[in-house]
């Protein structure tokens, strides 16, 4: 009963990480406020892949209902054995946790790229990826940051917003990777052991 209190919490922790995920990824469209660099395609390419948005945030929304759902004392009538039936509910926790794995691990792995990449920006030689060759080198040196002349401070922006998106999307890895092995050793150490019915024996 407290491992499923405690895998009910985890899956409740899922939800403001999503919603705060789609918050950041929608902010990486409008640079300092402003709607222009959107609507005329002067953002770096990884903003496209819609990280946060979907796979980080609305996938996750729906992995975290899921598994609420799962978890409810009324789903485990699916079998004629109520040992049947948690270890079935067990084995469905598992696999959408591994689902939310895969979706933040999504969103982790762009969003390193998208940091790394550094910001689309203009330069004196024009519109470019300022940082594309120094492998993130960047990151650490910011008296080169000026090199981005528009948007201003595009830079701090993508750094600190991708940042964030990182922290999240890790977060949900972890939180959704210690739901599948708290699934797994109730499934393996004999939570869910066959129930022996007194006078059987």
């Amino acid at each position: 009963m407290g491992s499923r209190k405690c895998g009910g919490c985890l899956s409740c922790l899922l939800i403001p990480l999503a919603l705060w995920s789609i918050i950041v990824n929608i902010l990486l469209y409008f640079p300092n406020g402003q709607t222009s660099y959107a609507s005329s395609n002067k953002l770096t390419n990884y903003v496209w892949y819609f990280e946060g948005i979907c796979f980080s945030g609305i996938m996750m929304l729906i992995v975290a209902a899921v598994l609420l759902v799962l978890e409810s004392d009324n789903n485990y009538k699916c079998c004629q054995s109520e040992n049947c039936s948690k270890k079935y509910m067990a084995l469905l926790s598992m696999i959408f946790s591994a689902l939310g794995i895969a979706f933040s691990g999504y969103c982790l792995g762009i969003s390193a790229l998208g940091l790394l990449q550094g910001p689309y920006c203009r330069t004196l030689e024009g519109w470019g990826y300022a940082f594309e060759g120094t492998a993130g080198r960047f990151l650490t040196d910011s008296s080169i940051w000026i090199q981005c002349l528009e948007p201003a401070h595009i830079v701090e922006w993508n750094i600190i917003l991708f940042s964030i998106l990182i922290a999240l999307s890790g977060l949900q890895v972890i939180v959704c990777l210690i739901r599948v092995v708290m699934q797994l050793s109730r499934m393996l150490c004999g939570t869910y052991s066959v129930i022996i019915q007194p006078g059987i024996i």
